[in-house]
């Protein structure tokens, strides 16, 4: 990690730090820390993860929300960036309606976070899942493209502290919350384009309106041919 300044914040003076344009500060312990510029696979990576988690929300009209480039409070003077944040709508609300910041600093925690790995990732391994761990976030992802491998740190049921499992390439990550949320890890670590997903989503459901009209059609002449045979197609059983 690189620290910005040897001189120590408070939380409060974190919220109101102004650091260079378009760099993104976590702090740790008090200090200020610079987040290391994402690649474009790990850029990808995060788009794909929204894109598939808000599909699942609405496809199941869940009131959760997946958002990034908000902070966690993991300590007294500690807060986190991860890059994926899931929570519920009325907490993203309440976040919504402070001034400053965006920083989760409730009671109520998030459901699951999820950190992309990149030159800072003995942080993600070691430091970050156990501040998660200590705030009680049920969930917590680390997806990481250069060892190739997603790794899920949950807590099992009436067990404290997170255990782990891994999900390689060829195998299907799984969530242990939404248990119905699969994804494939060569997916995930690939980092399809969002705009890809979308238009093939819209081909497709422009193929299903074809074939609805097709079929609609097809209906259409069987009952005109019925009608020219005489048969009362209105009445008949």
């Amino acid at each position: 990690m690189t620290l910005i300044s040897t001189q120590k914040l408070t939380f409060e003076e974190y919220l109101n730090y102004q650091g260079e344009s378009g760099v993104c500060y976590e702090l740790y312990r008090g200090h200020i820390i610079e987040m290391p510029t994402p690649t474009a696979i790990h850029i990808k990576i995060i788009e794909f993860l929204v894109y598939q988690f808000r599909r699942f929300f609405a496809a199941h009209n869940l009131p959760l929300v997946a958002v990034v480039t908000t902070a966690v409070r993991t300590e007294e003077n500690s807060s986190r960036v991860p890059d994926v944040v899931i929570c519920t709508q009325s907490l993203w609300e309440q976040v919504c309606a402070q001034s400053g910041s965006a920083v989760l600093d409730f009671e109520e925690k998030p459901l699951l976070v999820i950190e992309v790995t990149s030159q800072n990732w003995r942080d993600d391994y070691i430091r970050k899942r156990a501040e998660y761990d200590l705030i009680d976030i049920l969930e917590y992802w680390i997806v990481d493209p250069n060892l190739q491998k997603i790794r899920v740190c949950s807590r099992p049921e009436n067990e404290g502290g997170y255990s782990h499992q891994e999900f390689l390439p060829g195998q299907q990550v799984q969530s242990v919350q939404f248990p119905e949320f699969i994804l494939s890890v060569n997916e995930v670590l690939s980092g399809p384009l969002v705009e890809d997903l979308i238009r093939e989503e819209q081909a497709q459901r422009q193929q299903l309106e074809q074939q609805n009209q097709e079929l609609g059609q097809q209906v259409e002449r069987l009952a005109q041919r019925l009608r020219e045979m005489g048969v009362d197609i209105d009445t008949e059983v």
